[in-house]
C-alpha cells in the first residue's frame, strides 16, 4: 500500500483486526501502530518518498516492511535537545522484537518484526 501515516495505521489496525490482535494483544497493538507511523513518516521525511506499507504475518511473527526511494540507512540515535527529531528509529528498536534494512536497487525495506505476547518467548 502507498500511504499517508494515517492511512498506514488505519490500513494496519483492520488487518491486525483479523489476525486477532487487537483482542488478545492490544499493547502489541499499539507497538506495532506507531512503528508503522514512525517508518511511514521516516520515508516521507528523512527519504523524500512515497511508502510502501507490506504486513506479512508467517504465523510467529509479524512483519512490517515499509520501502522508500532513499539508499540511506537509518540508525538509532540518541534523544538530544538539540534537535526536534531523530527518536524515531530508537522507538522502532525499543518496541520491535526485532528490525532490520534491505538495501534495494531503487531505495531500501525496513523491516520490522513483532511477535504477539503469547509466543514472544517461544524459541
Amino acid at each position: 500500500m502507498n500511504s499517508t501515516v494515517k492511512e498506514a495505521r488505519d490500513w494496519a489496525h483492520r488487518h491486525l483486526e483479523t489476525l486477532g490482535w487487537t483482542t488478545g494483544a492490544p499493547e502489541a497493538v499499539d507497538a506495532v501502530l506507531l512503528t508503522v507511523s514512525e517508518l511511514v513518516t521516516n520515508a516521507h521525511r528523512h527519504a523524500r518518498s512515497n511508502a510502501q506499507l507490506v504486513l506479512t504475518w508467517d504465523s510467529r511473527c509479524l512483519h512490517i516492511a515499509v520501502h522508500d526511494s532513499s539508499a540511506v540507512l537509518p540508525t538509532p540515535r540518541p534523544p538530544s535537545t538539540e534537535r526536534v527529531g531523530g527518536r524515531g528509529m530508537m522507538l522502532v528498536d525499543a518496541l520491535a522484537d526485532s528490525w532490520e534494512t534491505r538495501p534495494c536497487p531503487h531505495g531500501k525495506t525496513v523491516i520490522a518484526c513483532f511477535r504477539p505476547p503469547s509466543t514472544a518467548s517461544d524459541g
